[in-house]
């Protein structure tokens, strides 16, 4: 009897162990490379099917009263523009190569080549040189294609630089004759741009320039990172808080329990597959668990608050995990609410003081930023002022640089430059 209990207590060990080895990839993973991150223990397994939980749009699936209630447009958009089946950049530069703009095989393969070479923003970044000597051709005849991509849309793209790309778009634009040529001197001229403001027709430019995309994939920046959220949090009508887990995007995993041949084999794959679902299991147990102490330790951000210091020692004692499980959880991982879709560790901040999260200071610094005069932005001086002012703390000068920084904001002399440009 004795022997029976150490054996099962063997194999309980054996069972844990293979389920926290699966575990730890797939809590990793992000929600919507969770299928990937699955692939190394479903591909060597026959008795596994898997079924795809990307079926829907993301917006179907979004609880109506994060849709319904009072979130700003940007978070709106942002929220029902998370759909599997939008069309990436490149689905819709790749139907355009073709004639007439790419009449020949070789066109066809250079305007290939520039598509698979731009950056995120848009902007060709190939090595020109190098596919031309392994093609045989001169740099001319290679320019003279990626030129073309002036009469593809969106206009402005595969344009080595903002100059390039403005001088793609101003072709297309609704400019006057007369004022064309000043338009090129001040593209060509992009940093005086002031030195041209008392010519004729500077104010039409200004006006056309304004209307410009930059940067040129600026449409499909959102659509370049899928963002699923792994929860959802939102309000119900008597007012209590409801943590929701994105369930219907996770896999479905089948067990052919009946694979018509009974072998060893064939058992430890069983065993394998059982693992692979207690390994899902635990996932969504830990990200489900994470969310409550999120809400319980935030809980007046999602009133409408500040998000308030927080730190992942703070959950992991919590859990009695190690803080390095907890930084997996909520690595690549988002909540949809409300207010929005925010990343994890927006949640979890250091203390500027016992009160007061850099998280708060950051939010406010945007605030103030969008609200400020256009004509006279502020100082990083004067941002430090507001900032001690609000929240009654000591800072220095180059941490609201560092902020600044952080949050892709630029110093008030390029700020006043952006608002006169547009």
């Amino acid at each position: 009897m004795a022997a029976l209990k150490q054996t099962q207590s063997v194999e309980n060990k054996h069972k844990l162990s293979n389920t926290l080895r699966n575990w730890l990839p797939i809590l990793h993973s992000s929600l919507s490379d969770l299928g990937e991150a699955m692939s190394p223990f479903v591909e060597a397994n026959p008795v596994i099917e898997v079924v795809s939980g990307y079926e829907e749009s993301f917006e179907s699936k979004i609880p109506k009263k994060i849709i319904s209630s009072s979130v700003s447009n940007t978070r709106t958009e942002q929220i029902e523009a998370l759909t599997i089946a939008n069309r990436s950049l490149y689905d819709v530069l790749d139907e355009q190569i073709e004639a007439p703009l790419f009449p020949t095989p070789l066109s066809q393969k250079i305007a290939s080549f520039v598509v698979a070479n731009l950056d995120e923003n848009g902007y060709y970044e190939g090595n020109s040189e190098a596919f031309c000597k392994d093609n045989n051709i001169n740099e001319y005849e290679f320019e003279k294609v990626r030129k073309r991509f002036a009469h593809v849309e969106p206009v402005g793209i595969a344009a080595k630089n903002l100059a390039e790309s403005f001088i793609f778009q101003l072709d297309y634009s609704d400019i006057s004759d007369e004022a064309y040529s000043l338009a090129v001197k001040v593209i060509e001229d992009i940093e005086n741009i002031y030195a041209y403001s008392n010519e004729k027709n500077f104010q039409e430019v200004m006006r056309v320039l304004g209307t410009f995309k930059n940067p040129p994939a600026i449409e499909y920046l959102e659509e370049s990172s899928q963002i699923i959220p792994d929860l959802m949090i939102y309000f119900n009508d008597d007012n209590s808080i409801e943590v929701k887990l994105n369930d219907a995007y996770y896999p479905t995993i089948n067990i052919d329990m009946n694979y018509g041949v009974e072998h060893e084999f064939v058992s430890q794959k069983i065993k394998e597959a059982k693992s692979l679902v207690d390994a899902l299991d635990m996932r969504k147990a830990t990200l489900y668990k994470v969310g409550l102490m999120i809400v319980e330790y935030q809980y007046e951000f999602f009133t409408g608050g500040a998000i308030m210091p927080l730190t992942l020692k703070t959950l992991a004692d919590e859990f009695g995990h190690n803080p390095s499980t907890i930084s997996r959880a909520i690595a690549n991982k988002y909540i949809a609410c409300n207010r929005g879709i925010y990343a994890m560790k927006e949640f979890f901040t250091t203390a500027i003081d016992e009160d007061v999260s850099n998280a708060a200071i950051k939010e406010f610094l945007v605030g103030v930023i969008k609200q400020e005069n256009r004509k006279k932005p502020l100082s990083d001086m004067k941002l430090l002022e507001l900032i001690q002012e609000k929240f009654k703390v000591q800072m220095v000068r180059r941490t609201i640089a560092k902020y600044r920084k952080q949050l892709n904001i630029a110093g008030s002399s390029e700020r006043k430059k952006l608002y006169h440009l547009h």
